[in-house]
């Protein structure tokens, strides 16, 4: 968050001593079962001052109820995890193969690709081609239940880059998430992803208040649009039956991707844990494969025309996050959550079904 923020309250200061006090205890036991190192959360004492500053200052209006109400379920964290921002994920996440060639050019060259890393995932993967991940998605029910903070619903739709090798060590594979569309109605949202070094764009969303619609072809559909810029993505997406065969991505790729820690600008990296295991993503909430279509002009495929990408394929899943903001990106080096047994993992959670 911007230094140039309202001062630290002090009661909110009271509440961050007594929060670093009670760390060593009961957090730390908690977090051990999501395979957390504790040095990935010993975020400086200027970054939780300004952190918690910005939410603060945020939180009336914030909280304020909106017209939308929305489908997805409540965040089922946030009493478990009441010192950790918390919420609720409904995503399409959608799978574009593009030429190695090509993202090469559209990522900074000085984080290489990690291919072995995406091919131990996906072995019949084209040769010579990246897979770029395109989230569509509606973050619901986020709160900081300790401090009583909550912001309201909001959707952000981008390109995203996985397995990268910021921390040049390679293997520690690292998601870069350069330009967001988010609702416009977001300061928070719009605020904090721009303090990554995000491009973002204030956007409208079709539908306003869930992660997509029904259309009459029995099709789901999803619309982000720039409110500043020419700027859009749209997808429209066929539900296939869950079975292996009908999709050439298994769940164990949207869990180690979304997994990844996320950078935009390297300054700082945003540590999100998607939990796949939880009754939100089991029997008729299960994750669903879809394919179909992704029509574009965004960031970092922009042009003078529009892209259209058709047979996508992808998954729609809702998933609980919890989420630690602003962290060193040195810190993640090694991290687990790339695909390791600590990814999404609440211990007495029944797994979800993974044929997808």
């Amino acid at each position: 968050m911007p230094l140039s923020m309202p001062r630290f309250p002090s009661a909110a200061a009271a509440h961050l001593q007594e929060f670093g006090s009670r760390w060593s205890s009961s957090s730390q036991k908690r977090w051990s079962s999501l395979a957390l190192r504790p040095s990935l959360l010993h975020v400086s004492a200027i970054a939780l001052l300004v952190f918690f500053s910005f939410f603060l200052n945020h939180a009336e209006s914030a909280a304020t109820p909106g017209v939308c109400v929305s489908h997805d379920q409540p965040n089922p964290l946030a009493e478990q995890f009441p010192n950790n921002a918390t919420g609720v994920l409904n995503a399409t996440l959608a799978i574009i193969p593009i030429p190695l060639e090509m993202a090469r050019r559209l990522i900074p060259p000085q984080y290489g690709i990690l291919e072995r890393a995406y091919r131990a995932l996906l072995p019949n993967f084209p040769e010579g081609m990246y897979p770029v991940m395109l989230q569509a998605a509606h973050d619901h029910d986020v709160q900081f239940r300790a401090y009583g903070i909550t912001i309201d619903d909001f959707s952000r739709v981008g390109f995203e880059f996985p397995f990268l090798d910021l921390a040049g060590d390679g293997y520690s594979s690292f998601r870069w998430a350069p330009a967001q569309l988010i609702s416009a109605t977001n300061d928070v949202a719009l605020e904090g992803s721009r303090d990554y070094g995000t491009i973002v764009s204030a956007a409208e969303y079709e539908p306003p208040c869930d992660a997509y619609r029904q259309l009459a072809n029995g099709a789901t559909y999803f619309k982000g649009s720039s409110l500043t810029s020419p700027d859009f993505v749209e997808l429209e997406m066929t539900r296939l039956p869950p079975h292996p065969t009908l999709n050439p991505y298994p769940l164990e790729l949207f869990k180690n991707i979304t997994n990844q820690p996320t950078f935009a600008n390297a300054t700082t990296c945003d540590n999100m844990i998607r939990l796949f295991n939880t009754t939100m993503s089991v029997g008729e909430y299960a994750p669903v494969p879809v394919r179909g279509r992704v029509r574009a002009l965004a960031f970092p495929f922009e042009g003078t025309a529009e892209k259209e990408w058709t047979g996508v394929y992808g998954v729609q899943v809702a998933t609980p996050f919890i989420e630690n903001n602003y962290l060193d990106c040195n810190s993640m080096r090694g991290y687990s959550g790339t695909g390791g047994p600590g990814d999404s993992y609440i211990p007495g959670l029944k797994p979800a079904n993974e044929d997808v």
